[in-house]
């Protein structure tokens, strides 16, 4: 069997599962509408929440075998929904998706009961491929991973926006000087 056919193999269908419902939490109406249009047409019954509360409440009526959090909503935290979904129906497959990509926050999402992690942006085929990956598969690598440049501005900028935008505080916080951080700040985003 050649590498090709082995991962397929080990790729389950929509089709393997009883239960076809998806969650998909997100704050973002026009990802969140997109994704959900995607989802429906590949064979996922698709119920969608805009919060954290609107997806507790769908998630103590009826929990999904499937689900797609992204990490920061407006009124909390992504990894709440991953943890009640989890304790609720511990069968659920979870994927978190986020924009703002970092080792501990995947760490802690696998830990709360998630099966993958993707940043953002992201599309339905990678959404589908992680949600209905074999568990005994591992994960393939990227196809276009970011440059460790557009990492190193993602992260300066994630500092900055925490920082309410605030140069000097940012500039101290990364222990860089102002001026340095204002040229990086008034470029564009690599790619």
């Amino acid at each position: 069997m050649t590498k090709s056919s082995e991962d397929t193999a080990l790729q389950l269908k929509i089709s393997d599962f009883e239960d076809k419902s998806l969650l998909i939490v997100d704050d973002d109406d026009p990802l969140r509408g997109r994704l959900s249009r995607a989802m429906e047409k590949k064979g996922f019954l698709v119920k969608e929440a805009k919060s954290k509360k609107d997806a507790l409440d769908l998630l103590k009526n009826s929990p999904p075998n499937f689900a797609v959090v992204d990490l920061r909503l407006e009124d909390g935290n992504g990894l709440e929904v991953v943890k009640e979904l989890f304790k609720v129906k511990k069968s659920s497959r979870i994927v978190m998706l986020t924009g703002y990509g970092n080792l501990p926050t995947a760490v802690a999402a696998v830990k709360a009961g998630a099966i993958d992690y993707i940043a953002k942006p992201v599309d339905a085929d990678d959404v589908e491929a992680a949600l209905l990956a074999s568990p005994e598969s591992k994960a393939n690598p990227p196809k276009d991973p970011m440059s460790a440049d557009r990492v190193k501005w993602e992260h300066i900028y994630r500092v900055f926006e925490l920082c309410n935008r605030n140069v000097s505080e940012t500039a101290r916080r990364l222990k860089m000087h102002r001026r340095t951080l204002q040229r990086i700040l008034s470029k564009r985003a690599p790619r």
